[in-house]
């Protein structure tokens, strides 16, 4: 009879897997630290990831740059791609492309829009094309008096044919210039980033929506009818970046309360995305450079990753 079960089991073990599948969803933010091609983008101020530049950019490093961040995607995702992906710091829809080609067994396309980001470094979603259908997507300015910055973008998605899952990918401005002098600009984009989410649960009270990327600032309840899935791992004192000595999760996921109480975030941190801290002891991320000098790593954050399990009930 035991042996009978265990068959029966074995049998089973397949479509098991696969109803697990579909009925969970996982999605990865990830700041990728200046992903830049060597190729000059009129108008912005990218010279300093030129060949001739400061930096000494080469195509051998971009595409050593690009390989580590697939190899990064793939070793979260495994034997099955992550269907969503949101990037920052990419500069154009050609590394993207070049990304997707480095990943092009899991079927990976994008949503991308150029911004007004002085430096020419946008957000971006991935999304895995077997399993994700765009159903709508559009940049969301930011405006901060003559001050450009990244826009946010908004993409909505049908997953697997079942679950409508409504993504904002962002990447608020830095704190360079001092935290309290340059609080407004995340406020306001943040306040950019709340109106979109009202609009959605105006119709869809029920809405599941994901609020991702580098947000510049400690992890904060500060979006109405979101939940910081973040804050108990900052808490913890993990992070996703380092800065003198100081682990901080800078990168961040929001969701709403449809989806609140089944997903659950944590930081992809395999000891080869770290290096010794020599300065401040313990480990920090093994990123591309340090200053000018040429570190051959991946980034100077850590991707953060969600797990949301679905109903499969619009």
């Amino acid at each position: 009879m035991n042996k009978i079960i265990r068959i029966i089991l074995l049998l089973l073990l397949p479509s098991l897997h696969l109803l697990a599948e579909k009925s969970s969803l996982r999605i990865v933010s990830y700041n990728v630290e200046n992903l830049f091609d060597t190729q000059h983008d009129t108008l912005k101020n990218d010279f300093s990831y030129m060949p001739d530049g400061m930096h000494h950019w080469s195509y051998y490093r971009y595409k050593t740059k690009v390989n580590r961040i697939a190899q990064v995607l793939v070793n979260i995702g495994g034997w099955e791609s992550v269907p969503l992906v949101g990037l920052c710091e990419v500069e154009n829809a050609k590394c993207l492309g070049k990304l997707c080609y480095f990943l092009r067994c899991y079927n990976y396309q994008f949503v991308h829009y150029d911004s007004a980001d002085e430096r020419g470094v946008d957000v971006a979603l991935l999304y895995d094309s077997t399993r994700i259908q765009i159903l709508d997507s559009k940049p969301l300015h930011v405006s901060l008096e003559g001050d450009a910055t990244r826009d946010i973008l908004y993409v909505s998605a049908l997953y697997q044919q079942q679950d409508t899952i409504h993504t904002l990918v962002c990447h608020l401005p830095s704190q360079l210039g001092g935290t309290v002098e340059t609080a407004w600009k995340r406020q306001r984009t943040k306040q950019v980033i709340q109106n979109q989410i009202d609009s959605i649960l105006m119709h869809q009270p029920d809405a599941k929506i994901v609020v991702m990327g580098d947000m510049n600032t400690l992890p904060k309840d500060d979006l109405s009818k979101m939940y910081n899935m973040m804050l108990p791992i900052q808490k913890s004192g993990q992070g996703t970046h380092k800065y003198q000595g100081i682990w901080t999760c800078l990168d961040q996921f929001y969701v709403s309360p449809s989806i609140a109480s089944r997903s659950v975030a944590s930081i992809f941190s395999p000891q080869w995305l770290l290096e010794e801290d020599t300065k401040y002891l313990d480990y920090k991320p093994r990123r591309t450079y340090i200053g000018y000098r040429y570190n051959d790593g991946y980034s100077d954050h850590l991707p953060i990753v969600l797990h949301i399990q679905l109903d499969n009930k619009e």
